[in-house]
């Protein structure tokens, strides 16, 4: 019953919103026309904010919505998107003579703007962003609000089997390669464009099964949310909050394929981004075209195309590659036409028409080689999979996949081709038909394969039983969990996994989703704070996503018992593999680390919406996943600082040996603590070591000493002795970063940013001053 007096008051206060939007709004009249040039181009709603007409792109003009009342115009709207540019000698008129809305172009046909159900009588642009036509009765027939392009405004929604479709380029605003969709089934999906296959979503709200008539909507306050027809949130994307007073709050689906939520300042133009449904801008499938993969280097993305291909478009990098070489048929005899070259660290749809298990990767190449039909292979963990071209979706990963592409041969000097172990063009004809036959065979099995794949994925939405989890989402706001929930998970919290400064962490499973989660269970923290406190800072750890941290799923606040529901890391701590001989990982794996580590403290310094210092950067807080990628974890139980304020005075926190000089001199703590503590790390990554083993000589003891003498003398190669082979010039680099990064002077030492981008070899490393030099001195 309350559900439905809510429901009856949400409808009510619509309709009489809209009556008065209507009755307060300038009625614009039949015979009404727009010209792209001169004083009439534009239909204003009555504030001036919105406009409805001509809007300038490029040579030409589009017709649509957009934000006229500020500096920077915005479109958010847009009329025939399957062509949208015109010329200046064309008109946009409501037609007197029979009610229609079109655009007038010498010697064509009208082009219909909109497709009411019966006759204009006259339109509005309204202040909220919605254009609306009249009958002749004063009804609403036909309104822009139904029909998103890429945007949806505040009061707009996209209803089931809708979609939003990204712009061509920031310059064309044709429909894109990228699409989200409200499917019928309940779930909020992003694809490439084209027929959406289950297997191509590269983001999901995890709402499937949650009901027909799902909707997403958005509110003033960028509050982002999925509702169903009993008006209950189904999910949170964004919790709101976000100021309203001279800015509106709108969400986009990007041209990256992104869709993100914008707050525009209405007196400045400029815009913000508050909440985006990735914040990896490889994760859009499709972006980089066919045979081209993307990487991001820092937080710029771009495209590369497969060995031996080039751009399409070579002022265009998301057009995709094709062959710089003539590729022969299969008529043409003999591979010593053709080598291999390879591709590190690459995922790509696979779509193979022959798999099997060989020991090594020059196997699997050789095999390649020796089928004409093959024109890619990927080996990964002794399997070999052959496949055709062209590849799709491809991204750079710490996935150990290799891509062994065959190229042509003439003119390559690239050191990293594999050649055929044989120059023997007869082949016995006992193997050539044997390769037929087995050629024949596979096409029969993937036939087979793709028939039953297809008759089961494509139902694969309505096959979920609605009250199962699909899976968690990186995105949505953490759950809550009862105390009685998290004790059955954790079987009466019965593993225990770990203790730190904070609490006890255990191993649960979660009884819906079957999810092996890690619960921490507070002790002292925040044991002081009110629940409101409590749930304001869980909001912040919410809001703070990246690939480097560990996500917090879920928390329960039952009284005094405070617990927090995290993903689970199945490879343990980067204590657990860097201070065990048996697991140290080899030279790369650690550069890979400590970048890894670099990016995630970054974010927490310079990218999340609220600035946070960590305060306890070490390796038992520094989880590895699946993939051994490392993430940080613990970080949102840290000092919080707000966006005007840089700095803290408190108490010393952190663990000995890792602490900054300054926590103890009564000086201002900033997010160079974290550096320093970074750079103590690094020298434990660097070195396989504690930063303090007592155990060792007096003058190998403490490790950054150690370090500085080392570099002083021109000996680290003793610092990871002689068992091991590492590149010198690498080893000297990351001494040198990890020195400045332990400078007692906190002004001396960089920012994440610069530590990044020396670790990735993009900057020129000085020479690093004695880490005391700054004591020495006062």
């Amino acid at each position: 019953m309350a559900a439905f007096l809510i429901f009856f008051l949400f409808i009510s206060t619509f309709c009489l919103a809209t009556t008065t939007a209507q009755q307060n709004h300038p009625n614009i009249s039949l015979g009404s026309s727009l010209t792209p040039t001169g004083n009439s181009s534009t239909w204003l709603s009555r504030s001036g904010l919105f406009a409805f007409g001509f809007y300038k792109q490029g040579n030409g003009y589009v017709v649509g919505i957009f934000l006229a009342g500020i500096p920077q115009r915005t479109l958010v709207w847009i009329a025939n998107r399957d062509s949208p540019n015109f010329s200046s000698n064309v008109s946009l008129v409501l037609s007197g003579d029979d009610g229609r809305l079109v655009l007038r172009q010498t010697g064509k046909r009208d082009l219909p703007i909109a497709n009411p159900s019966e006759s204009i009588s006259s339109a509005s642009m309204l202040d909220s962003g919605n254009f609306v036509l009249y009958n002749s009765k004063r009804m609403v027939i036909w309104q822009s609000f139904d029909h998103p392009t890429n945007t949806l405004l505040p009061g707009q929604k996209l209803v089931a089997n809708q979609d939003l479709i990204s712009s061509a380029s920031e310059t064309d605003d044709s429909k894109g390669i990228f699409r989200l969709v409200m499917q019928g089934d309940g779930n909020l999906v992003q694809y490439p464009t084209g027929i959406p296959r289950v297997q191509d979503a590269y983001w999901t709200s995890g709402t499937s099964g949650s009901g027909p008539n799902i909707t997403l909507n958005i509110e003033d306050d960028g509050h982002l949310f999925l509702i169903n027809s009993s008006v209950n949130i189904i999910v949170n994307l964004t919790i709101g909050g976000y100021p309203s007073d001279k800015i509106i709050n709108l969400m986009k689906i990007d041209v990256d394929g992104i869709f993100r939520l914008y707050s525009i300042h209405l007196d400045r133009g400029n815009q913000s981004i508050r909440w985006e449904s990735t914040n990896n801008k490889c994760d859009p499938k499709g972006l980089c075209g066919l045979n081209g993969f993307c990487t991001v280097n820092d937080t710029e993305v771009y495209c590369k195309c497969l060995p031996g291909f080039d751009f399409v478009d070579q002022g265009n990098w998301r057009s995709g590659c094709e062959r710089n070489f003539t590729a022969e048929s299969c008529k043409t005899k003999g591979s010593d036409k053709f080598a291999i070259r390879h591709e590190h660290y690459t995922v790509w749809d696979r779509d193979s028409y022959d798999e099997f298990d060989t020991k090594t990767e020059e196997d699997c190449a050789n095999a390649c080689l020796q089928d004409c039909n093959c024109e890619v292979a990927f080996f990964k963990d002794q399997r070999c999979e052959k496949q055709k071209l062209p590849l799709r979706f491809g991204k750079r990963s710490t996935d150990s996949n290799v891509a062994l592409v065959k190229v042509g041969i003439l003119g390559s000097t690239d050191s990293n081709i594999a050649l055929p172990k044989s120059s023997n063009k007869e082949v016995r004809k006992d193997i050539l038909v044997s390769g037929i036959l087995f050629f024949v065979f596979g096409i029969l099995i993937l036939s087979t394969a793709v028939i039953f794949v297809y008759r089961n994925q494509i139902w694969g939405y309505t096959k979920i039983p609605p009250n199962i989890y699909v899976k968690f989402v990186e995105d949505v706001a953490p759950r809550t969990f009862t105390f009685l929930e998290l004790e059955q998970a954790t079987n009466e919290f019965k593993e225990e996994l770990g203790r730190g400064a904070f609490g006890t962490v255990y191993k649960g499973i979660l009884p819906n989703s079957q999810k092996v989660v890690a619960v921490k269970r507070l002790e002292r923290v925040l044991a002081t704070e009110g629940e409101k406190e409590f749930q304001n800072e869980i909001i912040v750890i919410g809001k703070t996503h990246h690939r480097n941290l560990v996500r917090l799923l879920g928390y329960c606040l039952d009284g005094n018992r405070r617990l927090l529901v995290y993903e689970y890391m199945s490879n343990g701590s980067l204590a657990d593999i860097l201070f065990k001989q048996e697991s140290h990982p080899c030279w790369d794996e650690r550069i890979r680390i400590a970048c890894d580590i670099a990016r995630g403290i970054l974010y927490l310094h310079e990218e999340c919406e609220t600035q946070i210092i960590h305060c306890d950067i070490k390796p038992q807080n520094i989880l590895m996943d699946d993939n051994r990628c490392a993430k940080i974890s613990d970080f949102g139980l840290s000092k919080l600082l707000n966006h005007d304020q840089t700095r803290t005075y408190t108490a010393v926190r952190g663990t000995r040996g890792y602490v900054a000089p300054e926590w103890h001199r009564k000086l201002p703590v900033t997010v160079k603590a974290d550096v320093y503590s970074f750079g103590i790390v690094l020298l434990e990554i660097i070195c396989c070591r504690k930063s303090v083993d007592w155990s060792t000589s007096e003058d190998q003891a403490i490790l950054e000493e150690w370090a500085y003498d080392c570099y002083e003398a021109g000996e680290i190669h003793k610092l990871v002795g002689d068992e091991e082979v590492v590149d010198m010039r690498k080893l000297e680099r990351m001494i040198k970063i990890a020195i400045w990064c332990i400078q007692d002077e906190p002004t001396l030492r960089p920012s994440m940013k610069k530590v990044l981008l020396m670790l990735e070899g993009t900057v020129e490393i000085p020479i690093p001053p004695s880490p005391t030099s700054f004591l020495s001195a006062v």
